[in-house]
């Protein structure tokens, strides 16, 4: 058994001291709270806090960082960054996915990400359909050291009713019976300890309306995770009315049962009585603030409420990797569309409380995990605070919080623990796991 103590630590909503956390042998927390017995782990002058989870990532991505900023005068989109993106699927080999999937993880590592929920789609090394991504994947979680969903993503069309273009064979699924093969093949090669499964739809552009009710029917038998993107873009939702006469949201609305395990990534442009229907029915949204920016898809706002208890972050095309901007800009976001400061607040009114409860629990509930949370039973998964950083200089534990989330870059973040297991960070640089 080994307990920990740090100056701080987040519970219940609030930094507090004196608080130790018991973890066995097995990477769980046994006990929190005035835990008796010798301290193993001592973290002076540092704050706790649960590992952030990462509900959304495309880890191939990070391949793209510095790529398609060069725009047509005010011809710059969505689109045209999608192209920029199927370029460098086409020049994917294996040795280079998997390189570029294990900087992904250990940036994210070193961020603060302590679990991630990769919505992968990439999976095809060449013309033949061999699934050869899908294992590299977990290979690079597991060298990295990071918690892994792998949100294993059905593509089928290009857009509704339109064949696949030649850039997008490689994210093709060529039947259900093909897909959950896949799965299963999968469901053999995990590292149990780290390593689960959850089921995607990429979107209703991608996939016809009668495949998700199947896709979801399927992952709903199983207790898998069920994510899909959806109403990112204005072209999706106008195409959507005009193929099956209504809009996405309320599609998934009408066709899917049992839908507590669906969470729906970005609905950018959701109207208001699509999302209450949504919402009632205990699903999920996901939301990539940098993302979204960067990609011009506009700002979300029927989904951000103090009354939506179903949020969650992600880092969707690893641009940049940072759970505290991420968190910012949610909040910053509204305040911009609104002219008004608080938007994104708990019950009492506390920003930075119901900020950290999104990137952490939030994100825990939209993948099926038993983590976001210091509670008994949960992984121990941790994020290591360095209060000497001259970022929270003046900040008391009251006020550490809000000092995180609206003052701090990941610097100030100098340990994660995933599953008891410790990983040090210097100047943004993971180091092997002690």
């Amino acid at each position: 058994m080994t307990l920990i103590e740090a100056d701080l630590t987040w519970l219940d909503g609030r930094f507090q001291s004196g608080i130790k956390l018991s973890v066995d042998d097995t990477g769980r927390i046994v006990d929190v709270g005035n835990v008796p017995g010798p301290v193993t782990v001592r973290l002076v002058n540092r704050a706790i806090l649960p590992g952030f989870v990462n509900a959304h990532s495309h880890a191939f991505q990070r391949g793209l960082r510095g790529r398609g900023e060069s725009y047509p005068i005010e011809a710059g989109s969505f689109w045209t960054w999608r192209e920029a993106m199927y370029a460098l699927v086409q020049e994917m080999d294996r040795p280079r996915f998997l390189e570029i999937c294990e900087q992904a993880f250990r940036e994210m590592l070193a961020s603060g990400i302590t679990s991630v929920g990769e919505f992968h789609y990439l999976h095809h090394t060449g013309a033949s359909f061999d699934y050869g991504f899908d294992e590299l994947v977990l290979q690079a979680a597991a060298s990295s050291g990071i918690r892994i969903v792998l949100l294993n993503t059905y593509y089928e069309t290009r857009g509704i009713n339109q064949p696949l273009s030649v850039a997008q064979q490689q994210f093709f699924s060529p039947s259900l019976a093909a897909f959950w093969h896949n799965v299963e093949s999968l469901h053999e090669k995990l590292q149990p300890e780290r390593q689960s499964l959850g089921v995607a739809a990429h979107s209703i552009r991608a996939v016809p309306i009668e495949t998700v009710r199947a896709l979801h029917a399927e992952a709903t038998r199983r207790e898998l995770p069920f994510h899909m993107h959806l109403e990112e873009q204005p072209q999706e939702i106008e195409a959507c009315v005009a193929a099956y006469g209504t809009t996405p949201m309320a599609l998934l609305n009408r066709e899917l049962e049992s839908p507590g395990n669906l969470t729906a990534i970005h609905c950018t442009h959701s109207q208001a009585a699509d999302v209450e229907v949504f919402l009632e029915s205990q699903r999920g949204v996901c939301l990539c603030p940098l993302t979204e920016a960067s990609l011009g898809d506009g700002i979300p706002a029927s989904v951000v409420s103090r009354e939506n208890t179903r949020m969650s972050l992600g880092t969707d095309s690893n641009t940049r990797i940072s759970v505290l901007e991420e968190m910012r800009w949610l909040e910053y976001g509204q305040r911009l569309r609104y002219e008004k400061r608080g938007a994104v607040t708990d019950p009492t009114g506390d920003v930075a409380t119901r900020l950290i409860e999104i990137a952490t629990s939030g994100g825990a509930a939209a993948l099926g995990l038993d983590a976001g949370t210091l509670r008994r039973g949960a992984h121990a998964d941790l994020i290591s605070v360095d209060l000497d950083h001259p970022s929270l200089r003046f900040a008391e534990a009251d006020s550490l919080g809000a000092a995180l989330v609206f003052g701090c870059d990941r610097d100030v973040i100098d340990r994660v623990c995933v599953g008891g297991v410790w990983h040090e960070i210097t100047s943004g640089r993971l180091h092997d796991a002690r």
